[in-house]
């Protein structure tokens, strides 16, 4: 009863004025009739505020949304069902789904009547056009009486979270190099064939038994190598994003970053698709293995929450891919780097691996005057030069390239020696 008349609207809040000051009159001219109006008047917004307040705790809300993963751009339908638990008819319901800013406004529905024990589903649809994962909800109802004199807020506390992922583009079919890692059967027909002194070798590690010693490579090395453990031959992939800030240039879903999660996720998916086990690792500090449970949705979540780091740098994402590097191939993201950053992305050529770079030049998303842009373009190639003379193929991206164009380009084994003598020769001609 309390809530109720803490709802009164104003034209509740009128009749009880009005009943008041009907009253007072009465007594003081002895009117009968007009105390009965008072009376009338008073018992009006009490009996609509005892009606909504009895309707307030009586109402069930379930919400659903198809689907609850969906790509940038891409809308997804929310349904909520409204359940009259009472006895009693409810009076007209407003209806108002809170969202972020994201999605666009707040829906607003309005039921006319909800009888006893009555349900009714109304639908909307919301759409993204940034990736995130967006809290949608909770529901708030007002309630109201047929005659207005009271007004109720409910709200309810639950809540339904929907993922925005970045686009998947499809990629077409390329044999990449470095596919294969690992040893067993394949490995030791190798051996067989090729000799002893082939075997694949490593570092010594602590608890490792001694009986693997591989002493021809001791002596070579001059450290303590052992033969790998015997694992069937696999397809593994590393996936490396970069997430540093200043290496990426643009706003909103254009900018440089949101070009290079797109392309992650694409490449990423594609790879899983082919057989790869795959592994993704961004400079945030996050490495995702996508061959355990989840599959491309954890994959694809997390990439839904990637963000620009202002402390990241390539120092820290090198050793964070080589913390688990196991050989295979490695695909990078990266924005613009220097010279010096693109020497140390060398260190993740070890044990074997076949690096892959897709190298944004993220000033061309930039309106730079000529000779800023000059000087941009001469720093990227320098940088490219720098990573294809430490062992990386290098596919340069421009503003407004697509992914599935460039993505041949990763598999042509001539692609980065073509590149490299054509930077080569245009260095020494302006060194002339």
């Amino acid at each position: 009863m309390r809530a109720g008349l803490r709802g009164l609207t104003t034209r509740g809040r009128s009749f009880l004025a009005a009943a008041v000051a009907a009253a007072i009159s009465a007594g003081i001219l002895g009117e009968k009739d007009l105390l009965r109006v008072a009376v009338l008047l008073a018992v009006l917004p009490l009996l609509a505020a005892t009606y909504v307040g009895r309707s307030r705790y009586k109402l069930a809300c379930n919400r659903s949304l198809d689907p609850h993963r969906v790509p940038v751009g891409a809308n997804s339908r929310v349904v909520l069902r409204l359940q009259n638990l009472s006895r009693l008819p409810t009076g007209t319901l407003l209806l108002e789904d809170r969202l972020p800013y994201a999605l666009g406004s707040r829906p607003r529905v309005v039921l006319e009547r909800l009888g006893a024990h009555q349900a009714s589903s109304v639908a909307y649809t919301v759409r993204a056009d940034v990736r995130g994962r967006y809290d949608v909800g909770p529901l708030v109802v007002r309630m109201t009486d047929p005659f207005g004199l009271c007004e109720l807020t409910r709200s309810f506390p639950s809540t339904d979270h929907l993922t925005v992922i970045p686009q998947v583009t499809p990629l077409p079919s390329v044999r990449l190099p470095g596919e294969y890692a690992g040893s067993g059967d394949s490995r030791a027909r190798s051996v067989a064939v090729h000799g002893e002194d082939d075997a694949a070798t490593r570092e010594y590690r602590r608890g490792d038994d001694l009986r693997r010693v591989h002493w021809k490579s001791t002596a070579r090395t001059g450290e303590l190598m052992v033969r790998r453990e015997e694992q069937p031959w696999e397809s593994r992939a590393t996936v490396v994003l970069d997430t540093r800030a200043y290496g990426h240039r643009g706003e909103g879903p254009t900018a440089s970053f949101e070009w290079a999660v797109s392309a992650a996720a694409s490449v990423a998916v594609h790879l899983r698709q082919s057989g790869y086990k795959l592994r993704l690792v961004t400079g945030s500090g996050a490495d995702v293995d996508a061959s355990e449970a989840g599959g491309d949705g954890a994959l694809l979540d997390h990439l839904a929450e990637v963000r620009l780091d202002q402390r990241t740098e390539v120092t820290s994402l090198v050793q964070r891919v080589r913390q688990r590097a196991d050989g295979g191939l490695i695909i990078g993201l990266f924005g613009t780097v220097s010279v010096a950053e693109a020497e140390v992305l060398a260190g993740l050529r070890g044990n074997g691996a076949t690096c892959i770079g897709f190298l944004l030049n993220s000033s061309t998303w930039l309106s730079l005057p000529e000779k800023a842009r000059a000087e941009a373009e001469h720093a990227h190639g320098a940088a490219v030069l720098a990573m294809l003379q430490s062992g990386w193929r290098v596919v340069g991206v421009d503003h407004g390239a697509r992914l599935p164009a460039l993505w041949p380009q990763a598999g042509r084994g001539s692609q980065g020696f073509a590149l490299r003598a054509a930077l080569a020769e245009t260095v020494a001609g302006g060194v002339r």
